[in-house]
């Protein structure tokens, strides 16, 4: 490596077994053996599928990786992106040391802190204070160094009042909070931070990525995995989009962002699930339809800024006798939240089917795509059932394409009275 590479991935694959854990049979485990002893390789490194959940395989084993390489030099900060299963987890763990590719190599030049999941590196029965210590030690920073940093971590985490309660206790907002201040507080060379951020609320993640700002902007090297494209761009000078285990873009964020939402992003403005056993759904609610209907003179005629849609909802409850509500987030690609509106409460009887009709007003919506998440909750208080991405369609700006003025900013663009007078 250079002397700036500080992390080199070089033809880094993952191989696993599906439906089982450890390696397999006494039958594989002799087959590789004797493989191994001939100087051969791994003869079930050939028969691994890819990995595409959406296609049926009848396979043992799916590559989680094939291939991957790139660099990451000193103090760049690097976004992972890609659908849920593209091999983001899988590729942090290796960099992390959680687990070993199967095939190729990482090299890595300097100090890692991981915050790879809820609880990451913590013992629960011992305290926050004492797994502070515990995760200092581990990161190699003497007892001194940490100390100077304790008062710093605990404020930053806001669990003062717990500092010495066993962390088993904590809720997974309060875990993850110290985690993230004790990551970022020690002062690795390299921070690597998963999606577990999402754990926290609004104020907090908006708090953890202005200290990941902080911490690059001191030369460190932060590698960081989100599906919320707006807080990769902020943050990350690159980006790496992962597909079916595979590089599919690597370089300047905002073009791998334009890249990925191209590529994985299509208008899905209709789905029917009438006799189809797969059916989104669980033993309290089954969607049977979700719809958006475009108020267009012809049906190929594109959604434009002042088109109006209705949003049209159908599912069967199996609960009986429960008051439910409704609520409808629509998101941008770049994932800000335009709103969220509840319908409801209403009580369900179980096997009745029930709709939900929402009127969105033209010139509301700016020119993006956009996606619909459903949301479920039972006595005002319980989450019984969600869908996220269930409808995904585009609005466009036919009149502005191709003017000097660009996209016009914004997450809407409403009509509304506004003069100018002498």
């Amino acid at each position: 490596m250079s002397n700036e590479v500080v992390i080199k991935a070089e033809n880094v694959s993952k191989l696993y077994r599906l439906g089982q854990v450890g390696t397999g049979t006494l039958s594989h485990d002799l087959k590789r053996w004797w493989a191994t002893a001939r100087g051969k390789e791994d003869p079930y490194l050939k028969v691994g599928v890819e990995n595409d959940r959406t296609k049926k395989s009848n396979s043992d084993y799916a590559w989680a990786l094939q291939d991957i390489n790139f660099n990451v030099e000193r103090g760049d900060t690097l976004g992972i992106i890609g659908k849920n299963g593209a091999g983001k987890s899988t590729l942090l763990k290796i960099l992390s040391r959680v687990t070993t590719p199967t095939k190729g190599e990482i090299k890595v030049r300097g100090r890692i802190a991981s915050l790879l999941e809820v609880g990451t590196g913590f013992h629960p029965e011992l305290t926050g204070k004492e797994n502070i210590y515990m995760n200092g030690a581990i990161l190699g920073m003497t007892k001194r160094e940490i100390s100077s940093k304790f008062d710093e971590i605990v404020d930053f985490a806001g669990v003062e009042l717990y500092i010495n309660t066993p962390v088993k206790r904590y809720s997974s907002g309060m875990y993850v909070r110290l985690a993230f201040a004790v990551a970022a507080h020690l002062e690795p060379e390299i921070l690597i931070v998963d999606e577990v951020l999402a754990v926290g609320d609004a104020e907090f993640q908006k708090k953890c990525l202005g200290k990941m700002g902080d911490v690059a902007s001191h030369g460190r090297t932060i590698i960081f995995v989100s599906h919320n494209m707006q807080a990769v761009q902020s943050l990350c000078k690159t980006a790496l989009y992962l597909k079916a285990g595979r590089v599919a873009d690597v370089g300047r964020t905002d073009m791998v962002i334009n890249n990925y939402l191209s590529r994985e992003i299509k208008n899905c403005m209709e789905r029917d699930w009438n006799g189809d056993n797969e059916a989104p759904g669980n033993e309290y609610i089954k969607m049977v339809a979700a719809r958006a209907i475009p108020h267009v003179a012809n049906p190929n005629d594109p959604i434009t800024v002042g088109t109006p849609i209705t949003m049209q909802f159908e599912f069967i409850s199996y609960l009986d006798k429960v008051p439910i509500e409704l609520s409808l987030l629509l998101f941008t690609f770049a994932g800000v939240c335009i709103f969220n509106l509840g319908a409801g409460p209403l009580t369900l009887e179980k096997g009745k089917k029930y709709k939900s009709e929402l009127q969105i007003p033209g010139n509301l919506l700016n020119d993006d795509i956009y996606t619909i998440n459903l949301l479920f909750v039972k006595d005002s208080s319980t989450k019984i059932f969600t869908i996220e991405d269930l409808l995904t369609f585009e609005v466009v700006d036919e009149a502005r394409e191709g003017s000097w003025f660009g996209k016009w900013p914004g997450a809407i663009r409403p009509i509304l009275p506004f003069t100018l007078t002498q």
